[in-house]
Formats: C-alpha cells, sequence, structure tokens
C-alpha cells in the first residue's frame, strides 16, 4: 500500500499553502520530483479540463525522467487501476479521462515548445530549474492563464541548489528580483522547501547515500547529499550560475574535438594530477565539454589515457603543454603511437591570464558541459587570481587549451608549436 514518507507530508502541506510559487530544493533522489508529480497529477484529476506542464531544458529529458519514470509511477501507486489516462508520446502529453492534460516541454525544441506554450495552463512545473535561464521562466509564466472553476494557478520549482547567485537562490531565499536586487512586495508568494536523501531512504538502494553520495568531492557533496546552496567564490573567472543552465545530456554533430593536456610536472601519489579533458565544437560554433579523464600517474599511463580518449571520441588533436618536459613529452606520444596528431603549447602568462577569454565564452552562452564533472566544476568555481591553493588547477588548465584550440582564440601571449 502506497504512503508518503513524513517529509513528503511535509512538502505536500506547503504545496497546499495560498504561496502561488513553490520551490523543493535538496539532495539527490531525496523525493522532490515525486512529490510535486502527485501535486499536479491531484490537480489534474481534482479539475476535469484542466492543463498543466511540466518544463524541463531539454525535451528528452522531459520525457525519459517524468513521462516515462516518475509521473508513470505516481500515476499508478498514488491513483490505482480506478484512474483512467494514457501517455502521448508522440504529443509528450499525458492524458486523463476527465478531459485533463499534463504536457512535457523541453525549451531546446524551440518550435515545438511555442506550440505548446501557445496554451493557458493551470499549473507550470519547472523541473530541474537551476538549468533554467530566468528569462525563459518569466516568459513561460505568462501561460500561467487558465480559468479553471475551484482551482488556483500555481508554480511548482524543484533543483539540486547550486550557488548562491543563481536566480533561483535570490527568488525564493533572499525573497528579491534576481535582476534587480529589489525586494518582493509580497515574499508570502515565494515559498521553498528542503528534502534531502536521507528522508527518502525507504525508497532508495541499499547504501546509496554512504558509498555513492557521501563519496564525492566536497563542493558536490554539499549540494547533492546535504541539499545546501553553494557560497561563491568571490572573484572567481567561473560560478554554477553560468554552467548549469547550459549543462547538456545529448550532444550534437560536431565538427573537431580535440583534447586538452596538463601534465603534471612530477609523478606520485601526492603530486599534482595531469589535466586530461576532450572538448568539441558544432557547425554553430557551440562548444561541448565532453569528458574529463584527468588522472595522477606515470607519464607513460596518463599518455596512454590521453590517446584512449583522442580515439573514443574521433579526436584530431591533443593539444599539450609542455612547459615543463618540453620536447620529452611530444617524444613520449609518438613512442606511444605515432599517428596521433599533438601540438604541443606554451604559456607565457599566468594561468588567470590565460583563463579569462574561455571564461568568457561561459558568459556567451556558447560553452556546454555534457553531464556533470564534479571535480573539473569545483577547480572552475574556485580559482581566482593570487589563489593559495595547494593544488594545480589541472583539470581547469586543460579544458582551456582544448577550447583555446577550438575556438581559435589565444589566451594571453600563447605560442603554439606543431610538433
Amino acid at each position: 500500500m502506497f504512503k508518503y514518507t513524513p517529509i513528503q507530508k511535509e512538502a505536500l502541506t506547503l504545496l497546499s499553502s495560498p504561496a502561488q510559487h513553490t520551490m523543493l530544493f535538496g539532495g539527490s533522489r531525496s523525493g522532490k520530483s515525486f512529490v510535486l508529480c502527485c501535486a499536479l497529477a491531484a490537480r489534474a484529476v481534482r479539475t476535469p479540463g484542466s492543463r498543466h506542464a511540466v518544463i524541463r531544458r531539454y525535451c528528452a529529458s522531459a520525457r525519459t525522467s517524468i513521462g516515462m519514470d516518475t509521473m508513470p509511477k505516481v500515476l499508478r501507486s498514488r491513483f490505482g487501476k480506478k484512474l483512467h489516462w494514457h501517455f502521448n508520446k508522440a504529443e509528450n502529453c499525458f492524458h486523463f479521462s476527465n478531459s485533463s492534460e499534463i504536457w512535457l516541454v523541453g525549451l531546446d525544441d524551440g518550435e515545438r515548445a511555442d506550440k505548446i506554450l501557445g496554451k493557458e495552463f493551470a499549473t507550470i512545473y519547472f523541473n530541474e530549474c537551476s538549468e533554467l535561464d530566468y528569462s525563459s521562466v518569466q516568459t513561460a509564466l505568462t501561460r500561467l492563464a487558465q480559468k479553471v472553476p475551484l482551482l488556483v494557478n500555481r508554480a511548482y520549482y524543484d533543483c539540486n541548489p547550486p550557488g548562491k547567485s543563481h536566480w533561483c537562490y535570490r527568488v525564493f531565499i533572499e525573497k528579491c528580483d534576481p535582476v534587480t536586487r529589489e525586494k518582493f512586495p509580497c515574499p508570502e508568494n515565494y515559498a521553498a522547501m528542503q528534502m534531502n536523501p536521507e528522508g527518502n531512504r525507504e525508497n532508495l538502494p541499499p547504501d546509496y547515500i554512504e558509498n555513492t553520495l557521501a563519496n564525492l568531492p566536497e563542493r558536490q557533496r554539499k549540494r547533492f547529499l546535504s541539499g545546501q546552496w553553494l557560497d561563491e567564490n568571490e572573484g572567481a573567472l567561473w560560478n554554477y550560475a553560468m554552467i548549469d543552465p547550459l549543462r547538456c545530456r545529448e550532444v550534437p554533430e560536431l565538427e573537431r574535438v580535440v583534447i586538452g593536456v596538463d601534465p603534471a610536472v612530477t609523478s606520485g601519489k601526492n603530486n599534482d594530477f595531469t589535466g586530461i579533458v576532450a572538448a568539441g565544437i558544432d557547425r554553430n560554433g557551440q562548444c561541448y565539454i565532453l569528458a574529463d579523464s584527468s588522472m595522477q600517474s606515470t607519464p607513460l599511463l596518463w599518455v596512454r589515457e590521453a590517446i584512449k580518449l583522442y580515439r573514443r571520441f574521433n579526436a584530431d588533436t591533443l593539444v599539450v603543454e609542455v612547459n615543463n618536459g618540453g620536447e620529452l613529452l611530444t617524444t613520449l606520444f609518438a613512442r606511444e603511437d605515432d599517428t596521433v596528431k599533438v601540438k604541443a603549447v606554451r604559456a607565457f602568462k599566468d594561468k588567470f591570464a590565460r583563463a579569462e577569454p574561455v571564461a568568457a565564452f561561459y558568459e556567451k552562452k556558447i560553452v556546454h558541459h555534457a553531464g556533470v564533472f564534479p571535480e573539473l566544476e569545483g577547480q572552475m568555481c574556485s580559482f581566482k587570481p593570487g589563489s593559495p591553493g595547494t593544488s594545480s588547477p589541472d583539470r581547469m588548465d586543460a579544458l582551456v587549451w582544448a577550447l583555446t584550440e577550438l575556438t581559435g582564440k589565444e589566451c594571453g601571449s600563447t605560442r603554439f608549436i606543431l610538433a
């Protein structure tokens, strides 16, 4: 028999409050989406002819996560066989016997999204709202306008909390306009609640919390286990508010792929990692971070790993910094596989100066991370000029070299040497 967990009951109470906008935030697999789908389905079932929308950045994500997984589980476990419904895969829409509808919308499919958002809705649920930019949310909210008897229009949101500069923190925690920073005149219209995996333990695989989430790097552990909003590193070139909205699951056909390599000066368990990052660019000039295979090893092993990544993505160039190692590094690659193309590069300005032009690509919204790269993103969001950190930003350097090669932009005074 289906029953809610205590934290889910608390969330449902909040969702029935007078607040028009409600956000559930917290760690991974904490039951946020399940509760919000329960609330959304209940509104659809209770009110004949009502129309509702679930919005994500990517249509494929909305279909696989909500359409094929969470919503069917909710409808079967919460409402049972007495409820008659079907999911139209072509439309990405749940149809109910009382003529209510729940539409799944991906903002990446512009033409289809415009068509669906031409309708009016009684509920809009922004799933994984940290991936959405504020202007898109504001535009979608203009469609929260269906007039249905006995049903007050509502907007729901959920996310794994990103950095404190993100619009969802400013809207729901600071209760202010994220652009002007002016306080909302009616802050009670914006309610938020934290839900974490511990409160959903009975529905999780054994040891998921201890073996998976607890072993993440510190910043990712705060976000995905503890559900904490991340402090931004003032002065850093990157923050999660720049990275999250452009994150993607699917990558289009790429024109080029390169592998950036930032070698460690020495090898050993207490020394730096060698940064090894794969990146590609499509015909429209959009760049994609594809993989982070950085490792702490002997030169021979990281050379082999870089070549392995080169082959995996059918790359055309290995871009290798040779400030420390010179010709020896290019010789190592040639000995291991003389068919790979190696471009040796030397840097004559500091890391921050080299990284600034690449950070500007993120501000221009032309770089997408194909997945989540915790260690790489942690370095990016913590690195700033004069940072006394105990370790080198090796992964970040490799990313900088790769994107510099793809875009044809020189990072400060950088000399390229074709090996």
